[in-house]
């Protein structure tokens, strides 16, 4: 329940203390979640998850990334063997676009959704009025577990209806909103234009979808205050927004990770990557789960006092997969190329064409100019992807640090 400042004295603990803790409980969920889950039991097959107690060793597990979640679950109906829990021992089962079924447990807070909730500035005994979707996906859920472990009233407002929406607001007087931060817009502009008074509005947690500062700005001139959760079906909550607006703080609960993407590699702090969580839940226990996002860490804590791990935000989509000449790139191949040549210390293939004919460029960055490289990369390069293609070297830290491991330049529409 909340303290003060802060929702719990978790979000404020010392970081190193956080870390010894968050390993003993994945010890100890992962280990139930092998007995139980046989996508577990497959993943550590040859591992105890007691001995995995720093990150280190955590970057040494698998990845299983979101895009390979639709043929595991269609192999093993419904959750792909990574439940320890039977269904009917689950709260909800919901269906988000894929298929992807996406279970929720019966504990409190599920999502954890609260403490996100309270950074925000929501308090026990408010109203929030949410505005996500409640059919099929968990979004209507995530929102209204939280606000229940807060200790808030909810109006289950959905999606659409916005002269419905707009009149319960005025007559019910919710104190916040949660959803979408373009439907809160509309809301706040047909509100304006009916002549209604949506004044008790002060305060919104939105997500689901990018909030650029124009969009922000747009909201905060009706006077709502308006700060972001980034959270997905299958991990709930994992970085929110507090009064600091300086990054996103990792939601206690997960162990979040960057890496490269098409790997399972850490980048170095500061460098664009994916997006990789391991929930610490025990009925859904996610290993290493690549969510396809691109993020970079940002240095130290927030200057709200929260002490968690903070990430720029969402940064764009990891799956970088391309065709060249009818034949697909992905960047685990580019990945591939650069473990075969340890002087490379990072690569980025540009996909271009020369009037018609497409073309590859991989550059990458070797310390000491890497003479003598070139005939050997390019030689991997065309084993690797099938294909012929021009290596050129480059100074370490010139490429950009934008994530991107394929970079599609070509125009379809000249």
């Amino acid at each position: 329940m909340a303290n003060g400042d802060y929702y719990n004295d978790l979000e404020i603990r010392d970081p190193a203390a956080r870390e010894r803790q968050q390993f003993a409980e994945f010890g100890e969920i992962f280990t139930a979640g092998r007995e139980r889950a046989s996508a577990l039991a497959a993943l550590l097959k040859d591992i105890d998850p007691r001995d995995v107690t720093n990150r280190d060793q955590l970057a040494g597990l698998p990845v299983t990334r979101k895009s390979e979640l639709v043929d595991l679950q269609k192999s093993d109906l419904p959750f792909g063997g990574f439940t320890a829990v039977q269904p009917g021992d689950l709260a909800r089962i919901f269906c988000s676009p894929g298929p992807i079924f996406d279970p929720e447990g019966k504990r409190a807070d599920y999502w954890r959704v609260a403490q996100a909730l309270f950074a925000a500035d929501f308090r026990p005994g408010e109203v929030v009025h949410n505005c996500y979707a409640y059919h099929l996906t968990p979004a209507g859920s995530m929102m209204e577990t939280g606000a229940h472990a807060l200790g808030c009233a909810v109006v289950p407002g959905g999606v659409g209806n916005t002269e419905l929406q707009v009149a319960a607001i005025q007559d019910i007087r919710p104190a916040g909103y949660a959803g979408t931060p373009s439907f809160l817009k509309i809301v706040l502009e047909k509100g304006k234009e009916m002549g209604a008074d949506l004044s008790s509005l002060t305060k919104s947690l939105v997500g689901a979808e990018p909030l650029p500062p124009s969009l922000r700005k747009d909201i905060e001139a009706f006077g709502v205050r308006c700060r972001q959760i980034y959270a997905s079906a299958d991990l709930g909550n994992m970085a929110f927004e507090s009064e600091a607006l300086d990054g996103m703080i990792v939601a206690e609960g997960i162990i979040m990770e960057i890496v490269r993407p098409g790997t399972g590699d850490p980048v170095a702090e500061g460098e664009v990557g994916e997006i990789v969580v391991t929930a610490l839940c025990p009925e859904y226990p996610l290993l290493r789960f690549g969510t396809g996002d691109m993020s970079a860490t940002l240095t130290g804590p927030s200057p709200c006092g929260r002490t968690n791990m903070r990430i720029k935000g969402w940064m764009g989509r990891a799956d970088q997969s391309t065709k060249v000449k009818g034949m697909f790139v992905r960047p685990g191949m580019i990945a591939d190329i650069a473990r075969r040549h340890p002087e490379i210390l990072k690569a980025r293939l540009e996909v271009d064409r020369d009037d018609v004919t497409d073309k590859m460029t991989l550059s990458c960055e070797v310390a000491d100019g890497g003479e003598g490289l070139v005939p050997a990369i390019t030689e991997s390069l065309q084993a690797v992807t099938k294909m012929k293609g021009v290596v050129t070297l480059c100074e370490p830290g010139s490429l950009p640090n934008d994530g991107k491991v394929i970079d599609d330049v070509r125009k379809f529409d000249e």
